[in-house]
């Protein structure tokens, strides 16, 4: 039997379940999921080995209609860099909704060749699945999927019948990575600034905007167990002092649950150290938003 392989992108709107999805059929953690816009930001890989298929799945941060910031400029144009690289894109979409950013995508779909499935999410909302049917026509005459696949991420429902088709449009191609390298993120800077970025997140909720970012400082074995210096960098003196909280309460308590999810994935000990630094505006500034790695090297 031959071998397939290919890299596959999940594409869509912010917060429409990118995200989760590829953990699923990942069958692990690796993109950080949190009800907050952008929290996915640079192209993160995962590789599944299923049989003799090897999928490398690209996840991309959520297409934004407005560029009044540089962020999001460098985010819609790290999305469209992964589109070009794919092989085959799941274009994500939530049951019954194609709004204009949904339209955004397809229209940037259009001006590609790869084969694109289209992934409706989240239809455990949904009581009557025949009521779907509309909407499949409908996305069906915006563009000529190779398939439409009906799933809840949330519920893992429909995941094996995605995986199935997903398989069924990968070229034959001899596997890239070896079988039993399941993600490029476990013991990875990034991966690390993620999760911590990912508790943030979810502590705080609406009280910070996603101006901030985590840098690695420090990341090393030290007998049994493995020391993490991280900074939290915000762009305001009041937005450190709310990541802070009283008498360093917020912080501590993001600290431990990233290290109990770091002990968790890694499995290993870690001892986990962060600190918080201002910096004016930082999302404003293209240079600064390189400096940190995000996005990659490209002209806004």
């Amino acid at each position: 039997m031959s071998t397939r392989s290919g890299y596959v992108s999940i594409i869509g709107k912010p917060n429409v379940g990118k995200s989760t999805l590829l953990n699923e059929l990942l069958e692990k953690k690796i993109s950080i999921t949190a009800d907050k816009s952008q929290t996915t930001r640079n192209n993160i890989m995962g590789i599944k080995t299923h049989g003799e298929t090897q999928i490398i799945f690209l996840d991309t941060p959520g297409i934004h209609s407005k560029k009044t910031k540089i962020l999001n400029k460098v985010l819609n144009k790290s999305a469209q860099g992964v589109i070009e690289d794919s092989d085959l894109i799941l274009f994500l979409v939530q049951r019954n909704q194609l709004d204009e950013l949904d339209q955004k995508v397809l229209d940037i779909l259009k001006g590609t060749d790869q084969q694109v499935i289209c992934v409706i999410n989240k239809i455990d909302q949904l009581t009557d699945k025949q009521k779907l049917l509309p909407f499949i026509e409908r996305l069906s005459s915006q563009y000529d999927f190779k398939a439409i696949v009906p799933i809840s991420a949330l519920k893992k429902s429909g995941i094996d019948d995605l995986l199935n088709t997903i398989i069924d449009l990968l070229p034959e191609n001899p596997h890239l990575f070896p079988e039993d390298y399941g993600s490029n993120l476990a013991e990875n800077s990034f991966y690390i600034s993620e999760i911590v970025r990912e508790k943030l997140t979810r502590t705080l909720g609406d009280e910070i905007p996603y101006e901030l970012y985590v840098s690695v400082e420090t990341n090393e074995v030290k007998g049994k167990v493995r020391n993490i210096g991280v900074i939290i960098h915000v762009a305001k003196q009041s937005q450190k002092n709310i990541v802070i909280g009283n008498n360093g309460d917020i912080l501590k308590k993001i600290g431990k649950a990233a290290r109990l999810d770091l002990e968790e994935t890694l499995g290993e000990k870690v001892m986990l150290k962060s600190w918080v630094k201002v910096k004016k505006n930082w999302s404003k500034s293209l240079e600064h938003i390189q400096g940190l790695g995000i996005g990659g090297n490209q002209d806004a």
